[in-house]
């Protein structure tokens, strides 16, 4: 009887001790690839920030060129104003799918790299 209590505490011993590595290595898997999104999309945000500068730059050299031209410096800025307003209705209601499936996509190919 004492020899099956034996046998019952160790299989009990070894379900715990697999349930805690089962967690270590869900942790561990989990971290690895929240670690490689990460690393991944960092890189890439350096470079929009990078993009997203030298065009505030590009549109307000732009603005002030073409206010310069017509007369009026605001005329400029609302020229380049119009125009993102315009590029923006057109991504909203025609690219807004694309953009989310793509980035999507992005997001789970990575996470299942």
């Amino acid at each position: 009887m004492e020899n099956n209590v034996n046998q019952i505490e160790s299989l009990l011993e070894r379900a715990v001790d697999y349930g805690k590595t089962s967690y270590e290595l869900l942790k561990l898997k989990t971290l690895d690839k929240t670690s490689d999104v990460a690393s991944s999309m960092i890189p890439n945000i350096i470079v929009f920030f990078v993009f997203v500068t030298f065009l505030l730059f590009l549109n307000l050299g732009l603005a002030f060129w073409l206010g310069e031209i017509l007369g009026k410096l605001y005329y400029g800025f609302f020229i380049i104003a119009a125009f993102y307003f315009i590029i923006g209705i057109v991504l909203h209601f025609f690219m807004h799918k694309w953009i989310k499936k793509n980035v999507g996509n992005y997001i789970v190919k990575r996470m299942l790299k």
